[in-house]
C-alpha cells in the first residue's frame, strides 16, 4: 500500500510509493501525518516511523483545467469495472471472455474517443453490438456516459486505506467518499465507521 500525499493545504494529491515519501519526510519536504504502527524502517543514524499519510509542508499547485484523454483504466473504474449492456461485474465473466471500450456511435459512423460516446461492455457484448446503434439492436447503456471529474479520475483507479480516506472526506466530501468507496467494494457499515476530522 502507498503513502497518501496531501498538499500543505491538506489537499489529497497521490498515492506516492512508500521510498518516495520517506525520502520528502528525510529532506525535511514533507511531515508524517499517520503511520503504519507496526513498521519501521532503520538507519545507521535514525528510525522513521513507516507513513501512510504525509503533508507536504510547502503548497504545490495543481492545476485543475485539463480534460483527461481516455484511457481504458480510467474508462473501467469510471464504470464500476460493469458492463454497460449486461451489467456484468467483471469478476462475473466467464473464461476468456474480459472487458473492452465500446463506442455508442461506432468510429465507423462518426463517433469518436471522447468520455461522452465510450462505455465499458463485455466482450460477448461488444460483439453482440457490433458497429451498430445502440437503438438499432436493443442495446442500450445502463448509465449515459458522461467526462469522469477530477476527483474520480485521480481517486477512482487508486485503493486507499481506512486511515487515508479520512483525509479524502475532509477535503472532498462525505459524497465523494462513499462513491470511491463503493466502487472498491467497501460494505456500507464499515464506511460508517470512518471518524470525522476537523482542522
Amino acid at each position: 500500500m502507498g503513502c497518501l500525499a496531501l498538499n500543505a493545504s491538506f489537499e489529497p494529491l497521490t498515492l506516492l510509493p512508500l521510498r518516495r515519501a520517506l525520502r520528502l519526510v528525510i529532506d525535511d519536504k514533507a511531515e508524517i501525518l499517520e503511520i503504519d504502527e507496526g513498521r519501521v524502517f532503520r538507519s545507521e543514524r535514525r528510525d522513521v516511523p513507516c507513513p501512510s499519510v504525509i503533508r507536504l509542508k510547502r503548497f504545490v499547485h495543481v492545476p485543475r483545467k485539463f480534460r483527461r484523454q481516455v484511457t481504458n483504466t480510467f474508462l473501467f473504474a469510471r464504470d464500476s469495472y460493469r458492463c454497460q449492456y449486461c451489467g456484468r461485474h467483471r469478476t462475473q465473466l466467464r473464461h476468456r471472455e474480459f472487458l473492452t471500450r465500446d463506442h455508442v456511435v461506432p468510429l465507423s459512423r462518426g463517433g469518436d474517443n471522447s468520455w461522452t460516446n465510450v462505455v465499458t461492455a463485455c466482450s460477448p457484448c461488444n460483439n453482440r453490438k457490433g458497429s451498430n446503434l445502440s437503438g438499432e439492436v436493443g442495446m442500450l447503456p445502463l448509465h449515459q456516459p458522461h467526462e469522469p471529474n477530477y476527483v474520480e479520475l485521480v481517486w477512482a483507479v487508486r485503493r486507499i486505506t481506512m486511515v487515508q480516506a479520512k483525509y479524502i472526506r475532509m477535503f472532498y466530501g462525505e459524497a465523494v467518499l462513499r462513491a470511491l468507496q463503493e466502487k472498491e467494494g467497501h460494505h456500507p457499515a464499515e464506511l460508517a465507521e470512518l471518524p470525522v476530522l476537523m482542522f
